[in-house]
């Protein structure tokens, strides 16, 4: 018990902030769905409370992930967090059925009047808020994963360029907000729309457009951990480290290299060719010299270095240059 208290309390922060706001903000909007009948309110809801259980199960998995190795698992348990990701999008792809097929029904029958728009629209406005909040932190939180500086009202489009190398709890975050806050500005010009033109069709139309944005971030979310429970390289990092690793005078070509995302980590596999002449003793300096260069690298936990005797031929090809965000 002691174990687990400790790991949760290094879970992703962000995802367990959003899971609290959209847990409350589900409670307010059925409640206000129950008063008006706003269906436009009821895809609100369900978009609420999918997100608050999808991001629930993110933090767990991101804090069981920073579990130690053992003798079992000697990789460790980086790839729960991709495993547990994949698991929650399901319960989002359900509510977004669910959504769509509400929207669809009061799109053709449009019989039920909504009531109480003051009520609906005061929701949706809180919501807004709350949501644009947590959305803002969780940019804030993908440019510092990034190694990126925090740039203010900016920090949102500025996240989007750097969302690729956020972790996957913190890029599901900011995206199931980001679909949330678009949401709720939807839902509250559709809830104005019909108010003042009587078009009440309006309102399950917002409702299947919520539901197709929140199907969007299942199937990118989907991939994303996927590929990550595949195991997946890191490119930018492999590159990097590639130069590190040939800027040692005593490593004259790379055999073998991979970067492979375990979860919000990287472990490192490196077969480098080194000249013959060097003594075992010196050649394990060298291997601790590199060890702690790359255990230095942002994301780095594990590294594996072996050696081949040198060929005298250059075979390792550098993809580009370095990467100019990645610290020497």
């Amino acid at each position: 018990m002691a174990e687990m208290l400790k790991l949760l309390k290094e879970g992703n922060k962000p995802s367990l902030l959003a899971a609290f706001v959209n847990t409350f903000l589900g409670i307010i909007k059925g409640a206000a769905f129950i008063f008006t009948g706003n269906v436009a309110m009821f895809a609100e809801m369900m978009h609420s409370f999918g997100d608050a259980a999808n991001q629930f199960f993110v933090y767990i998995g991101s804090a069981l992930s920073k579990k130690a190795p053992t003798k079992q698992f000697p990789s460790g348990y980086g790839r729960i967090v991709n495993l547990v990701c994949l698991f929650a999008v399901i319960i989002v792809a359900i509510l977004s059925y669910e959504t769509i097929k509400e929207g669809w029904h009061h799109f053709l029958h449009p019989s039920t009047e909504s009531k109480g728009v003051l009520i609906a629209l005061s929701v949706l406005f809180i919501g807004g808020v709350l949501e644009g909040t947590v959305l803002a932190k969780a940019a804030v939180e993908v440019l510092h994963e990034a190694g990126q500086e925090k740039a203010g009202l900016l920090s949102i489009p500025k996240a989007f360029g750097n969302l690729n190398r956020a972790k996957p709890a913190t890029k599901l975050v900011f995206m199931e907000d980001l679909v949330a806050t678009g949401g709720n500005v939807l839902a509250f010009s559709a809830i104005l729309i019909a108010h003042f033109t009587g078009w009440a069709q309006v309102e399950g139309l917002a409702s299947m457009i919520i539901g197709c944005m929140m199907f969007y971030v299942v199937g990118k979310i989907f991939l994303d951990n996927a590929r990550g429970v595949i195991g997946e390289t890191d490119q930018e990092m492999l590159n990097h480290i590639a130069h590190l690793v040939l800027d040692n005078p005593n490593i004259k070509d790379i055999v073998r290299l991979e970067v492979i995302k375990e979860g919000e980590f990287l472990h490192v596999e490196l077969v480098a060719e080194a000249n013959s002449d060097l003594s075992l003793a010196y050649l394990d300096g060298v291997r601790d010299h590199l060890t702690e260069i790359i255990l230095s690298q942002k994301g780095v936990t594990k590294v594996t270095i072996l050696y081949d005797e040198d060929d005298g031929e250059q075979t390792w090809v550098h993809v580009g240059d370095r990467p100019p965000n990645l610290p020497i």
